[in-house]
């Protein structure tokens, strides 16, 4: 494909509405924002959200240096993908969490607003070179890879995912590198294709409580699943961190998410982070509660209780927030409940 050519299929992703079927620069069709349009959904709540959950307006030099970055190397990032409200902050502090294989992801998960579709096994081969060019110019000490599903691909990306973090680490060897994964279809043998590539920590998003993973996540997925890959990944390799992280609001009770954290802990799970979930667009699932900031203080004392390393906990938390920060156990400079033990010993 020309680069005119690829031009003119950027823009008519940008000009499709969210939930409307479009054509990519590599000729597969896919779904803005993964959720298709539907008449039977709920509209979005009026009066807007809580004072707390107001971002700042992405902005300023380091932030515009780090996007020409990744515009250069033909990256995508999940901050931009995902529509995350920090993507100001962690840009300007010099942090981006790369997403590997694509912006097209093969599942559709209700809260999600990566695009969906099947990319029909395409990879870029360049992506690994480009990767790790890419976090040499940013000089990053610590980057987090993630990535779209790829149920299209045998390993479902793992060995592609695996060369992406060698490439870092030949590139830039001080970086360390956060590997936030897809499940791999459960396959224990992919997973630790991952695992043994030289990251420091591994994690796999739980994203809600058993009950409700099936309206949340995609049929793929699965709650069980995502425990088993945990606990592979910290037995094959135990000196690699384990990670997880819970969106809140979703309907879920507070004995749910704290039976969760004890099932999570029993696997072996070191690094925890819960965020508020945001509706991203209509046709996504609506918010059942906003919990308040006092709320998610009172989560992270229960997660460092369980004997949780680290609870980075807050409305805006996203699963990379801050991640180069979550071993200074002071919940990534947010606020957090005075009192707790663990933080003052």
């Amino acid at each position: 494909m020309s680069d005119i050519e690829a031009s003119l299929a950027a823009a008519r992703r940008v000009a499709s509405a969210s939930g409307d079927k479009y054509r990519t620069p590599q000729g597969f069709s896919a779904i803005r924002d993964g959720i298709k349009r539907s008449a039977g959904q709920a509209p979005l709540a009026p009066g807007g959200k809580p004072r707390w959950l107001r971002a700042p307006m992405p902005g300023g030099p380091r932030f515009e240096s780090v996007r020409a970055i990744v515009r250069e190397h033909r990256l995508s990032t999940v901050c931009e993908e995902a529509h995350c409200p920090n993507i100001g902050e962690c840009w300007n502090a010099g942090t981006a969490t790369l997403m590997l294989m694509g912006a097209v992801c093969t599942r559709a998960c209700r809260f999600c607003a990566v695009d969906t579709g099947n990319p029909r096994g395409w990879l870029d081969p360049e992506e690994p070179a480009n990767a790790a060019r890419t976090v040499a110019l940013m000089q990053l000490g610590y980057v987090v890879l993630t990535s779209v599903n790829r149920d299209d691909l045998p390993d479902g990306g793992a060995a592609h995912f695996a060369a992406c973090v060698r490439a870092i680490r030949a590139a830039a060897p001080q970086t360390i590198v956060e590997a936030l994964t897809p499940d791999f279809g459960g396959v224990a043998a992919d997973v630790a294709t991952v695992v043994d590539s030289g990251i420091a920590v591994f994690a796999q998003n739980v994203e809600t409580v058993e009950r409700l993973t099936h309206t949340v996540r995609d049929p793929r997925a699965g709650y069980r699943r995502t425990l088993a890959v945990l606990e592979h990944a910290k037995r094959h390799r135990p000196g690699v961190l384990s990670k997880t992280g819970l969106m809140l609001g979703l309907g879920e009770t507070e004995a749910e998410i704290l039976a969760t954290m004890d099932e999570l802990r029993a696997v072996g799970c070191e690094l925890l982070t819960l965020g508020q979930y945001l509706r991203p667009t209509v046709n996504h699932l609506p918010v059942a509660r906003y919990l308040s900031p006092e709320e998610f203080a009172h989560y992270r004392d229960e997660a460092l209780e369980r004997g949780f390393l680290e609870c980075v906990s807050g409305p805006l938390v996203r699963s990379s927030y801050r991640a180069e920060r979550a071993l200074e156990r002071n919940n990534c400079g947010l606020p957090a409940a005075s009192g707790n033990r663990k933080e003052q010993s």
